[in-house]
């Protein structure tokens, strides 16, 4: 016996970290992430997939399979 008593603890001292809110320094985490304050535009930078020239935009996999291949769902 005593697991009562032990997960009773346990609980509070989880339900205290879940719900306690710290007083959240936003100047120092600007300095930790290395990003200027209120400098960011909003857009982002144009992405260029690495690997575009490797596959082909105009098949799709599943289109070019043979319908043979799928097994056909019969009912007796």
């Amino acid at each position: 016996m005593g697991r009562g008593r032990q997960k009773a603890k346990h609980t509070k001292v989880a339900r205290e970290l879940k719900y306690f809110s710290p007083d959240t320094n936003y100047g120092a985490l600007e300095k930790e992430l290395g990003t200027p304050g209120g400098s960011h535009s909003g857009e982002w930078p144009e992405y260029e997939d690495p690997h575009a020239d490797e596959y082909d935009d105009d098949t799709d996999e599943d289109e070019t399979e043979s319908d043979d291949s799928v097994p056909e769902h019969r009912t007796a």
